[in-house]
């Protein structure tokens, strides 16, 4: 088999119907980092950017089957894991990552959505510390997600909520800021506690920005880039892409956008590719 010509991440999460978050901003993310996307969903959420209407949670063993087909067919160079809902779910993913043994693994542990939705239940809070965070190469919780983990108050420090975290077992842990007035990502390895600073943008057009920064995190990882190194590359782009976020998509929070499509579309953008002639039908399917 030849080698892979780029890096083939990962994600294992829920599906937004609206595209703004989840396995959408995913393969949006990938794509833009010069990888190749692949997927094993979790769930189906109908969503727009108001709100959560309806989630359907996918049943373990085809969590378990889409990670196998994929790895053994084409290899899995890291992976990003985001909405995981239940604790079944949970145990599921664990299992699955079994058929990915070595490559780096990224949890953005995603327990509320931006419009407010709960997506992750007690039970599925207690599997994720005890099952899954001890095979995590780097957590990417915000603020409030690292309190719930560590179990910490209001009143916790950042510095002290990445170490708590990263003591529950995850390689590295970044704590992001985007919940705080400073907006500095904190970074801790179990060693060395780092500073990412960000920046802070009008409009609300952030829906995905979290999910868009775990999985830059892991596909700057495939690449070859180390912990700290990833982690501050993928600030960058969330940040970028919440720069250019998408203001009038819906009623809602907009979403991000790592391509920066409206500069894209204007009057003078060239298309991708002009037609060669005429459109010709070639078949028709008959029922």
């Amino acid at each position: 088999m030849p080698e892979k010509p780029v890096p083939a991440v990962l994600s294992i999460a829920g599906s937004d119907s609206g595209g703004g978050a989840g396995i959408q901003a995913d393969l949006k993310a990938f794509a833009r980092c010069g990888v190749h996307g692949m997927t094993a969903i979790t769930a189906l959420t109908a969503q727009n950017t108001v709100g959560v209407e309806a989630v359907e949670t996918v049943s373990p063993a085809m969590i378990v089957a889409q990670v196998r087909v994929v790895a053994e067919d084409i290899g899995v160079d890291a992976v990003k894991i985001g909405m995981l809902g239940s604790a079944a779910t949970v145990a599921a993913v664990v299992e699955a990552l079994g058929h990915v043994a070595g490559a780096p693994v990224v949890l953005d542990p995603v327990m509320v959505s931006e419009s407010g939705a709960r997506l992750l239940d007690d039970d599925a809070r207690d599997a994720l510390v005890a099952q899954l965070l001890p095979l995590v190469t780097i957590a990417t919780p915000n603020i409030p997600e690292a309190r719930v983990l560590a179990g910490l108050g209001d009143d916790a420090p950042q510095d002290l909520l990445a170490r708590s975290v990263q003591r529950l077992g995850p390689d590295a842990v970044v704590v992001t800021g985007g919940h705080s007035e400073a907006l500095v990502d904190l970074f801790y390895d179990g060693e060395e506690s780092v500073e990412i600073p960000g920046e802070r943008f009008p409009g609300q057009s952030a829906h995905g920005s979290g999910c868009t920064h775990s999985a830059a995190i892991a596909a700057f990882l495939a690449r070859g880039a180390e912990p700290l190194q990833a982690a501050a590359a993928a600030r960058r782009l969330a940040s970028l892409a919440v720069g250019a976020g998408l203001d009038g998509i819906g009623k809602g929070h907009g979403p991000v956008d790592v391509f920066d499509l409206a500069a894209r579309a204007g009057a003078d953008a060239e298309p991708v590719a002009e037609p060669r002639g005429p459109a010709r039908l070639v078949s028709r399917f008959r029922s």
